[in-house]
This record gives structure tokens, C-alpha cells and sequence, in this order.
């Protein structure tokens, strides 16, 4: 049986412009994902794409290296089976957010305990954040299902800043081929 297709089951039409290529200020996306220990690998391969697609690989080394850490975090601390992911760019940086259904707690102490596992679990992210000039942070998640927002800020100027300091550190490859 022949299949009738309309243009309105089209993306667009011969006669429309094709649609623009992605830029870095267009780059915002969004992701459920599962509470699970393969989410951060997932959330690597997705932000190594978005950050070619969009122009932005620079970013890579940084970027992929504090979204791991957050959805790995957010994975560990959620009582939910999922996660939320954000990513956007704008006024030259890129935010990572992570939204988890841990709920911040109501007793003083146990906000305080909580808190401080959290932060120790961020240890790595914080630094790379620190070394890009960026900010990041964690608490409530400001919307009707509760839970703790997790952010990273990254600035462009910064990650190239990183990237390089870690280039540096890096052992050429002929003197790592002696030693082995």
C-alpha cells in the first residue's frame, strides 16, 4: 500500500531555508537519565558531542571532566531511579546542572552531615571549577519536586586556561614510549 506523505509530515519544505547550524548560543539541552552507575558515561559522550556540534570542543577537557563528577554525584545521593541534567551556554560559560530527589534536610545536623558528604563527593569538580575561574554549588532545587540542585559554572577563557595547565603537565609521547 503506497504511503501519502503531506509537507506538514516534513521537517521543512525544498523552498524553506534548511535550518541554521547549531551555535554556541543555541547550545541548551536537557536530559533525564537514570540513577545508575553508567549515567556519567553517558553524560561524557553526550556533552563531548553537544561541545563539537556547537563549536565549543574547546571546553571538552573541563567540561566533560565536572559533568561526570556531578551526575556521579547526583546519581549516589538520589533515592529516585533519575536524574536531571541541563546544560547551556551563555555569557561566554558553560552551566552544568544536576538535579537530584534527595531532599535537603530539616534538621540542622543532618543538613550539616549531609552537606559535608556532598562536598567531599565534589572534591574534584570543585578544583577543576576553581581552576577555570568558574563557581559551582549545591542546595535546594527551587521547584515543586524538592531535591538538591547541584551547578557547575565554566567559563570559555578558563577552560582554555585548564586545558593548557593539563597539556603541560602531560609527558610528551615519545618520552612515555621510553619508559614502558
Amino acid at each position: 500500500m503506497p504511503v501519502l506523505t503531506t509537507s506538514a509530515c516534513l521537517p521543512y519544505t525544498p523552498t524553506d531555508p534548511p535550518p541554521a547550524p547549531p551555535t554556541p548560543e543555541s547550545l541548551t539541552y536537557s536530559l533525564t537519565l537514570p540513577a545508575d552507575p553508567r549515567t556519567p558515561a553517558i553524560v561524557r559522550a553526550t556533552l563531548r558531542t553537544v561541545l563539537q556540534a556547537h563549536g565549543l570542543a574547546d571546553m571538552t577537557e573541563a567540561a566533560v571532566q565536572v559533568a561526570s563528577e556531578l551526575s556521579a554525584c547526583a546519581c549516589r545521593f538520589t533515592p529516585s531511579l533519575e536524574v536531571y541534567v541541563r546544560l547551556r551556554f551563555r555569557d561566554d560559560a558553560l552551566r552544568v546542572v544536576l538535579y537530584d530527589a534527595h531532599p535537603r534536610h530539616a534538621h540542622p545536623r543532618l543538613a550539616a552531615a549531609c552537606d559535608a558528604r556532598r562536598r567531599s563527593a565534589l572534591r574534584l569538580p570543585a578544583c577543576v571549577v576553581r581552576a577555570c575561574g568558574g563557581d559551582w554549588g549545591f542546595g535546594d532545587a527551587r521547584d515543586p519536586g524538592g531535591g538538591t540542585r547541584t551547578w557547575a559554572v565554566l567559563p570559555r577563557e578558563g577552560t582554555h586556561t585548564y586545558a593548557a595547565a593539563a597539556q603541560a603537565r602531560m609527558p610528551a609521547p615519545e618520552s612515555v614510549s621510553r619508559l614502558l
